[in-house]
């Protein structure tokens, strides 16, 4: 199994469910397949604004009993910290002063991922590696750096306690402690997707809710359901963590209008780990015709939310349905900015002409992943 992997681009953890088929395409498009697109590296706002709360971070860590205090919590925790909790919790005037500075970052941050503020608090601190445990213990102060948003980073950029910025060698370990400043990928992704499910419902492209069952077909309904799953990632260095991803199933609804339905994929955070999750991909009874294809892509801290859900309404509310099946790929994903296809790819994997009698594993286009797929047929009682 390889080290964690966390494809860091503005959806990996996304998986976009497209349905597609044998029909041609009735809207033709010269945008280049994500897996063709040349990468750019480009600065993240959102990245910008967590490099301003680590070097603050870095700052308030010479106030000794501040400095404590997130020793204790970061090695106490089992993961990461919520930091704006903990600064906001403190007693001494460093660890307030940060807090008022997290608050702040984080509304901004909320902004730049189309979130509404009801999701909370998502800056997060962690110590980067465990090897780094027992050097904390001593006392040793640590760097704070950002985590890299391009998983082939050759180093990331951390600061002491001093405002003395450094550049950390990511081929490996440090020996000094080093704090990473990260999104909740996690929490952002669960109210990311709640975001795109009501703006896809508000244009009547997908039903309320998680949109993943049609309680009103008779008796029960066919779907097909993921037995096993695995992408091939490149191996990600000490500083990564686990994936975020889901898909948008996208096809011809019953009353034939552009349909999405999204599946959320909290399990698929490794790379080169089969998983088994007995899954229901797509509820057959949400389409009108019997085809689907399937776009893997992965969420990060730089996901825009309400970009993300107004480039599919924008490219979905285009089609019409024409009386025979019409694939949507190349809908979407032409829709999508190139920022999400460049730097860390937020495209993953592609799976076409999905039916609703596919049986067995069935390869990506890009040679990335793989599944192996069964109908099932889901009872009503």
């Amino acid at each position: 199994m390889s080290r964690p992997s966390k494809r860091r681009g503005a959806l990996i953890g996304m998986m976009l469910c497209v349905v597609a088929g044998t029909a041609q395409p009735a809207i033709a498009s010269t945008a280049a397949h994500p897996s063709q697109r040349t990468p750019v590296s480009r600065p993240s706002p959102v990245q910008a604004t967590e490099q301003g709360v680590a070097r603050s971070l870095a700052s308030s860590l010479r106030d000794p009993r501040w400095r404590e205090r997130v020793r204790t919590a970061a090695l106490g925790a089992a993961r990461d910290v919520d930091l704006q909790n903990l600064a906001a919790t403190a007693g001494n005037p460093a660890g307030k002063e940060l807090g008022t500075s997290v608050a702040a970052a984080n509304r901004r941050i909320l902004t730049l991922k189309g979130l509404p503020a009801s999701t909370g608090p998502l800056l997060r601190v962690r110590l980067a590696a465990p090897a780094m445990r027992p050097r904390l213990s001593t006392g040793v102060t640590p760097w704070v750096a950002v985590a890299a948003a391009d998983d082939d980073a050759k180093t990331l950029t951390a600061y002491d306690a001093r405002g003395h910025v450094h550049a950390v060698n990511t081929s490996r370990t440090p020996e000094r402690p080093l704090y990473i400043l990260d999104v909740d990928v996690s929490k952002a992704h669960r109210a990311g997707l709640a975001v795109v499910r009501e703006a896809l419902a508000g244009k009547g492209l997908a039903a309320p809710g998680n949109g993943s069952a049609n309680t009103s077909a008779a008796g029960g309904w066919w779907a097909t359901k993921v037995t096993a799953v695995e992408v091939k990632d490149d191996e990600e260095p000490w500083f990564k963590g686990a994936a975020e991803m889901f898909s948008l199933v996208t096809g011809f609804g019953p009353d034939g209008k552009a349909r999405v339905d999204s599946v959320d994929m909290p399990y698929l955070g490794y790379d080169g780990t089969i998983y088994h999750p007995n899954q229901i991909l797509v509820n057959w009874s949400n389409y009108k015709y019997d085809l689907a294809d399937v776009v893997m892509m992965e969420d990060d801290d730089g996901t825009n939310y309400k970009a993300l859900a107004q480039a599919l309404t924008t490219a979905l509310l285009t089609v019409t349905d024409q009386g025979a099946y019409i694939p949507l790929v190349n809908a979407v994903l032409s829709a999508m900015p190139d920022s999400w296809f460049t730097d860390d790819p937020d495209y993953v994997e592609s799976w076409y002409t999905l039916s609703r009698n596919s049986t067995g594993r069935i390869d990506g286009a890009s040679g990335n992943g793989w599944m192996t797929v069964e109908p099932y047929f889901v009872q009503q009682f």
